[in-house]
Parts: structure tokens; C-alpha cells; sequence
């Protein structure tokens, strides 16, 4: 049996949810596979799915992204002070986390829909101070969105959908993978 039917063999199990969960949690602080590789064989498999799994992938994006925040936040007096010093200087600093500050809504929302590593921006806002429960509000509201339309679109399609997955799962999966690379490389040009 190939790899893609195993998974969406499994993915028909409530218990898969959890794994939707644990795997948008490792997203948004380390992984670099984006939250709708693991979304997708549940939906699939199962359009009564298509909800909880949402719901799970957004609050584990949370929940990463907390995590990640909190990384950034106690990194900062150690690492943080030290690449500040090494790579720029303080006042460059200052002025990126100023810029942070003012358009840090637009920023985050950016993040949130687009292929930039989320992880990145969580780490970043408490590296620079950014206020957690505005971080945290707009992240919820966008990432939730961004996933509610995965999932809707993959419910609609669901048919469509399973056979493409089925007959391309590595490809797609690498893809994505790319894909969040490439946004990762944006970032880091920015």
C-alpha cells in the first residue's frame, strides 16, 4: 500500500484529529510542511471531517504559535542580544521593532495567509516585544479563516480532491514544502 492511501485510510478516525492538532502545533514553531498537508487526508476521506479538523488545525496553529512566541520572547536577552550586536546594531534594531509595532497588524495577517513561515513571525514578535494578546487575537481570526476556506474548498471538492491526492501525494506534498520555503526565502529578503 502506498504512503498517500495509508494516510487516508487513517485519516477517517476521530483520533486523527489529535494528529491534526500535534502537527499544527510542530508547524507553527519548527515544521516547515504546511498545516494543510495534514488538513487534507481527513477531509478527503470523510466530508463529516472536514470541521473538526479545521477546528483542530487552528487551534494547535495557536497554540504553536504561542509556543513560538514565548521562544522569541526568552531567546531575545541571550541570542537576540548577541545577533543584534554581530549582524546589525541596536539601532537598526529599534527601528525594525518600531516598524513591528506600527504595522505589526497588517504584518501578522500577511503571515497568516500567505506561504511565510508563521514560526518566523511568532518568533519575531516576541523577540521584539509585540503585545501577545494582539498577536495571538489577529493570528486566530486569519489562520482559522485561511483554514476554514482550505477546508471548505476541500469538502466541496472532495471527490476531485481525493483522486488527486491519491494519485499525486508525494508531488503535492514536496510542493507545498517549496512552496513554504519560498516564502520563508521572501521573509528573509524583505
Amino acid at each position: 500500500m502506498k504512503f498517500g492511501e495509508f494516510m487516508l485510510s487513517k485519516a477517517d478516525t476521530k483520533i486523527y484529529s489529535w494528529f491534526v492538532f500535534l502537527m499544527s502545533v510542530c508547524e507553527s514553531v519548527f515544521l516547515f510542511v504546511p498545516a494543510e498537508v495534514f488538513m487534507t487526508p481527513p477531509i478527503i476521506a470523510n466530508k463529516k471531517r472536514a470541521l473538526p479538523t479545521v477546528v483542530a488545525a487552528s487551534i494547535g496553529s495557536i497554540v504553536g504559535g504561542a509556543i513560538a512566541y514565548l521562544i522569541g520572547l526568552w531567546v531575545f536577552d541571550t541570542v537576540g542580544i548577541w545577533l543584534v550586536e554581530n549582524i546589525a546594531n541596536m539601532e537598526k534594531f529599534e527601528l525594525a521593532r518600531q516598524l513591528f509595532v506600527q504595522h505589526g497588524v497588517w504584518i501578522i495577517v500577511f503571515a497568516a495567509v500567505t506561504p511565510i513561515p508563521y514560526k518566523l513571525l511568532a518568533i519575531c514578535a516576541g523577540f521584539m516585544g509585540y503585545p501577545i494578546l494582539l498577536f495571538l487575537g489577529v493570528s486566530a481570526i486569519f489562520r482559522t479563516g485561511r483554514f476554514a476556506i482550505v477546508g471548505f474548498l476541500l469538502w466541496r471538492f472532495q471527490e476531485q480532491a481525493n483522486a488527486i491526492v491519491k494519485k499525486y501525494f508525494w508531488q503535492l506534498t514536496v510542493a507545498a514544502i517549496v512552496f513554504a520555503g519560498v516564502g520563508a526565502l521572501l521573509m528573509f529578503a524583505m
